[in-house]
């Protein structure tokens, strides 16, 4: 195996996209909503760029790439159509011991970034390691219809009974059967259906007294309801 799977915490650490075209414009977004402190480097940009920039939600310099723009920054993704530009942004992350992704280009990457779902706090990555990102993207179509807006609030809920069961006396080992049997219940589809009369029946079978979804966490169905 090449490639070794991690989820990086980004929040707060400045990253660096060059190239503003729709892929850097994309590639920006995506940092943006993880939280990273963006600086886009692009004699051009796309309007969404400049938005964000005007914003102050970016940092945009449209202006050449330099192999000073690399300093302090945590990642670099190239995502520019100059072949001779991205070896060259992928050769000066490598001796600053910067991570860096070159898009379309697997062999200058130190990392690669999969197809990605994101439903609320499930987030399901798919990697052809770099050999098929088509595949990968077909694969997230056929996983995006299985796993619907109603696991968001699926694992909103479970997060909910978790915090309740650990506040109290338990072995945290007798609460694995307990989950498990949420799991294996058919809990999304009634999530889905928005049926919280049959969500409470299963969630006091299983759980004991006192375990609704109202008392739980009554924003759980809405925010379903809006993600739909």
């Amino acid at each position: 195996m090449r490639y070794y799977p991690v989820q990086l915490d980004i929040r707060g650490r400045s990253c660096l996209v060059v190239g503003g075209g729709a892929v850097g414009t994309r590639k920006a977004e995506t940092l943006l909503a993880c939280g990273a402190l963006v600086t886009v480097v692009s004699p051009a940009a796309t309007e969404p760029l400049r938005g964000l920039a005007a914003e102050g939600a970016i940092t945009l310099s449209l202006r050449g790439y330099a192999s000073e723009d690399l300093s302090g920054m945590f990642l670099v993704i190239g995502a520019t159509d100059d072949e001779a530009l991205n070896r060259r942004i992928s050769a000066d992350a490598e001796e600053r011991q910067v991570l860096c992704n070159i898009a379309d280009r697997p062999e200058v990457c130190s990392f690669i970034l999969p197809a990605i779902l994101q439903r609320g706090d499930l987030t399901i990555t798919v990697s052809t390691s770099g050999k098929s990102p088509a595949f990968a993207k077909k694969l997230r179509g056929t996983l995006a219809a299985q796993y619907g807006p109603e696991y968001a609030a699926f694992l909103d809920l479970m997060g909910a009974i978790r915090q309740r069961l650990l506040a109290q006396a338990h072995a945290p080992e007798a609460h694995k059967p307990l989950f498990e049997a949420l799991i294996d219940s058919d809990l999304p589809a009634l999530i889905r259906a928005n049926q919280r009369d049959a969500i409470n029946v299963l969630l006091e079978k299983v759980l004991g007294k006192g375990y609704r979804v109202e008392e739980l966490l009554d924003s759980v169905l809405k925010n379903c309801a809006s993600r739909t």
